[in-house]
């Protein structure tokens, strides 16, 4: 599904990313954790070229991209990616001028080229999966964080995308709504949606993940399945970084 090689991203004289190597296979939940500053974001920004990478490769389906300094990528290629994916963004990210069911609708209409009428049919559909089915007509300003974000995740899952993509998801929200945007996504998990999530949720990262990489200062560390990392990791820094934000 998605196959990272090598890949590298630098801002002016700051390498962000240091040659990261990861692959993640259909119907998979990929937890990515670390601490502030490690490149978790970046690298998930890269997977849908919101930033370009500076070398390395991209895989994802049958889109097979490589990345250089003295090669630009085209826009077909970067629309073309993008369409396999959806983002689910820390502070939302939804229109403020429409309501929760034109928010998705919006980019069926313009990007998938779907009806308004079949459009309207699919955010209904979605919004009554997240549990939001009497919100259709509310505005952002409407709703708390927790419902905008179930909102933002209904708008990621309306352009049909092989892959969804989580930046923090929860990291803006009252502690007491993390759990109802939790649930959301360890259903999709559970339907066998392929998902990437940068995350500080460890109780997500153990109950949800096939499998859990851990990122310090743009490289890869350590990773494995929930059990390997949170229990028997072998890593000292992991250990570190996990002891100063568990029980461990």
């Amino acid at each position: 599904m998605i196959e990272v090689k090598n890949l590298h991203k630098r801002f002016g004289n700051l390498e962000v990313l240091q040659g990261i190597d990861m692959k993640v296979k259909k119907g998979e939940t990929v937890v990515i954790i670390g601490p502030s500053g490690s490149g978790k974001t970046t690298l998930l920004r890269c997977l849908n070229l919101l930033e370009i990478p500076t070398a390395g490769e991209i895989t994802l389906g049958n889109r097979h991209l490589v990345f250089t300094e003295s090669v630009k990528i085209k826009e077909q290629d970067i629309i073309a990616l993008r369409k396999q994916t959806g983002m689910v963004f820390q502070n939302y990210n939804l229109f403020p001028h429409m309501t929760a069911a034109e928010n998705i609708m919006e980019g069926q209409v313009t990007v998938l080229g779907r009806s308004r009428d079949a459009a309207r049919k699919r955010a209904l559909e979605l919004l009554r999966k997240v549990g939001l089915e009497n919100r259709a007509e509310m505005y952002p300003h409407q709703l708390s964080g927790g419902q905008q974000q179930r909102v933002g995740i209904a708008r990621a899952m309306a352009m049909d995308p092989d892959v969804i993509l989580f930046d923090e998801p929860t990291s803006a929200l009252d502690p007491e709504l993390v759990g109802e945007v939790l649930k959301v996504m360890k259903e999709l998990a559970a339907e066998g949606m392929t998902m990437v999530v940068v995350t500080h949720e460890m109780n997500f990262a153990r109950e949800a993940a096939d499998k859990v990489i851990f990122i310090d200062g743009g490289r890869i560390v350590e990773e494995g399945p929930p059990e390997q990392i949170f229990e028997n990791t072998q890593h000292e820094r992991t250990m570190q970084f996990l002891s100063k934000i568990t029980n461990i």
